[in-house]
């Protein structure tokens, strides 16, 4: 196959040009060739590598290697933009292995080129570098960065791939195995964690750093300094010992620990760096190519990116959302409630809107703890440098208490945070409502009730929407928003303009019990339990989920969010599914004994807990667990979607991804059961067509 077929494959393929100028360097160092990536668009449409973009790039290199007259060659990006990678929307249009090959080989023979010149190369790290855009700099004999750069990682293994264009060999024998791992392992395990550019730097990535005000222009003196000898660049040398050794396997124990053999990228991504202590170049760009051929062609590949479109395209544009234009000015907020949900709730919109915050209970001595959670919480983002001194005092002004809801009286949006019961937050809408206007949006953070059901009675049910966040507030990025039977479009626009303000991916689900993440997380638990009840060891049945290399294990979560919890949805569910989430007797005594969970501090088994859950006289096994567990979840999902809870099959993955860090790699939960012929056999279809989220038929 040749890179001109294969551009083919790359239909609509942004091209990233290289546009090449000569630079005068300072100190009479001679002249530089830089090599500027540009796309042709703004920093929304960042730079990438397609087929295209690197014949460009390869042509732009031939023009440099046969010149005599200059002292060096630069690479750097458009402003505020580097690289971020190779172009993943071609990557779907593969089909077959010679294809993949040839976009893999394609990377290397090209970079490989920045390292290969009769003169010494530079990367000026100018802006955000991802991926290919991190490796390109890897070829090249010196980097720079700015200290401005927002995100630099290697984020391939979270997509379902490997730094396959270098960066498996190149980064570990520059900065060592330990810290390359934190790159391409732990940071993409770690929710696709980004560095900033200071810390790029003191990795060793980067030979220098500078402000990003002046940045092309002290990189340039810099490199002056390094070619006339005025500057000596040293970098710690490498260990390829015993500590290369360990620092693989501690990093292989972490994988297995998290996802347990199911994301096939990071072990190919630790194999590679595990070799490259002994391999030549051209051994370890080989094994990249052929693990990035492997991976490209597989399913897994993918789901991962099926899930990266859910998260940077549907997330952005919520299917059933209203016109944005009909929303309601938010100025003022309300919270009812001063608990730790409350004050959580507080500090997010006055950190995102920056309008004033009033909570109210009918407690004082509450209301001072939620009031001083929050401004607690603004404190420490102030000892950590993410605030100003200003900022923080500006903060703290805005958010406020009162034990009187007529302090609701010119808010423009209020949200309630009580008691999970019915009564309560009926009650409490009854009273905000006889404070604010007839627009004022009145919003339920409520997980599972119905939000038809609290409205009613009221003079404005049509105000009235679900706010369902997730816990802990700040960090998951899924909000919920559930439409009751009167909620009307200014409302719901409402809603969706608000959510988008506090920088959450927004979801439309319908008014439906538990609404989606909870209604698939109980049903997967309700499974794990009943076999538990049936007599099934609490290990065992822990162990049945690993496949799905979910966050934690079924009741490792139920202990995080609280067994009365747990119950208390369960037994919502069960009131409006009996057959489908029966009612565990033992789930309800272990709630009566107050204990948190069926695990000690240390994580090992609570006897007692043991004790409640034991009785029964017909275990399963660790796959007769799984494949009832994974039957149960694509009934329920099926009945969930003929049911209209959601829009189609997308938006329940984007809530499993977003709301309960359901594995990225598996691109949510539908592509896992149609993968595994789950959705057919228990249901008898696939939730997706071939060929999205999955290798093309």
């Amino acid at each position: 196959m040749s890179d001109a077929a294969v551009g083919e494959v790359f239909v609509d393929e942004v091209v990233t040009h290289a546009h090449v100028r000569d630079v005068t360097l300072p100190n009479s160092a001679g002249t530089l060739a830089l090599i500027t990536l540009d796309n042709g668009h703004d920093h929304t449409r960042p730079n990438t590598f397609g087929p295209n973009g690197l014949a460009e790039l390869d042509a732009a290199l031939d023009t440099i290697a046969v010149r005599d007259d200059i002292a060096a060659v630069g690479v750097t990006g458009k402003p505020f933009i580097f690289a971020v990678g190779a172009d993943l929307n071609g990557v779907p249009l593969i089909r077959r292995r010679e294809d993949a090959a040839a976009i893999a080989r394609l990377g290397h023979d090209v970079f490989r080129r920045l390292g290969e010149l009769h003169v010494p190369s530079f990367a000026y790290y100018n802006g955000a570098a991802m991926g290919g855009g991190v490796e390109i700099g890897l070829h090249c004999t010196y980097r720079t960065i700015s200290s401005g750069v927002p995100a630099f990682a290697l984020p391939e293994t979270f997509l379902g791939l490997v730094p396959g264009w270098g960066g498996t060999y190149l980064l570990p024998n520059l900065i060592g195995a330990e810290k390359a791992l934190k790159v391409v392992i732990e940071n993409p395990l770690s929710q696709n964690r980004m560095l900033k550019g200071p810390q790029a730097y003191e990795l060793g990535i980067a030979d220098a750093v500078f402000e990003p005000a002046d940045f092309l222009e002290e990189s340039l003196a810099w490199t002056a300094r390094v070619l006339n000898r005025e500057i000596t660049v040293r970098r710690a040398e490498v260990d390829t010992g015993k500590a290369w050794d360990d620092a693989v396997a501690m990093a292989r124990w972490n994988v297995d620990g998290k996802l347990h053999g199911a994301a096939p990228s990071y072990l190919k991504a630790l194999d590679l760096v595990a070799a490259a202590k002994d391999r030549t170049r051209d051994e370890g760009f080989a094994a990249e190519n052929e693990a990035l051929c492997s991976l490209i062609m597989s399913d897994e590949l993918r789901a991962g990116l099926y899930a990266f479109d859910l998260t940077q395209k549907r997330a952005k544009k919520p299917a059933g959302a209203p016109d944005a234009s009909l929303a309601y000015s938010v100025t003022k907020v309300g919270v009812v409630g001063a608990g730790l949900m409350a004050s959580q709730l507080a500090l997010l919109f006055a950190r995102r809107l920056e309008v004033p915050v009033v909570l109210t209970d009918l407690d004082q001595e509450r209301l001072d703890k939620g009031v001083g959670y929050a401004h607690g919480e603004i404190d420490k983002l102030l000892g950590k440098g993410r605030v100003s001194p200003d900022k923080a005092n500006r903060l703290k002004s805005l958010i406020t208490g009162s034990l009187g809801k007529d302090a609701f009286a010119d808010a423009d949006f209020v949200i309630e945070a009580v008691f999970e019961e019915m009564s309560v937050k009926r009650k409490v809408f009854a009273e905000v409502e006889q404070h604010v206007s007839a627009e004022c949006v009145l919003a339920t953070n409520t997980s599972s009730l119905s939000v038809s059901e609290m409205a009613s009675g009221l003079k404005h049910p049509e105000r009235v929407v679900g706010f369902h966040f997730f816990n802990p507030v700040a960090v998951l990025p899924l909000l919920e928003i559930v439409r009751g039977t009167a909620t009307d479009d200014a409302t719901l626009a409402t809603a969706f303009a608000t959510g988008k303000a506090l920088k959450k991916s927004c979801v439309l689900v319908k008014d439906a019990p538990a609404f989606v993440v909870n209604r698939v997380l109980l049903r997967l638990l309700a499974e794990i339990v009943r076999a538990v009840d049936e007599g099934t060891p609490i290990e065992t049945a822990e162990r049945a989920a690993q496949p799905l290399g979910l966050p934690m294990p079924p009741f490792v979560l139920m202990g995080l969010v609280g067994p009365a919890i747990a119950l208390h949805v369960n037994e919502t569910l069960h009131a409006a599914f009996p057959d489908r989430f029966p009612l565990s007797d033992n789930l309800a005594k272990l709630v009566a004994a107050g204990k948190s969970g069926v695990y000690l501090p240390d994580f090992s088994l609570d006897p007692e807990a043991v004790e409640i859950f034991g009785g029964g006289d017909s275990p399963s096994s660790e796959k007769e667990v799984l494949d009832r567990a994974l039957a149960a979840l694509a009934d329920e999902i099926r009945i969930m979607l003929d049911e209209g809870v959601v829009a189609a099959p997308q938006d329940i993955d984007l809530c499993m991804i977003l709301g309960a860090g359901w594995p990225f790699h598996l691109g949510g939960i539908t592509p896992y059961l149609d993968r595994t012929g789950v959705s057919e056999k228990a249901t008898g279809r696939r939730f997706l067509d071939p060929g999205v989220a999955s290798l093309p038929a």
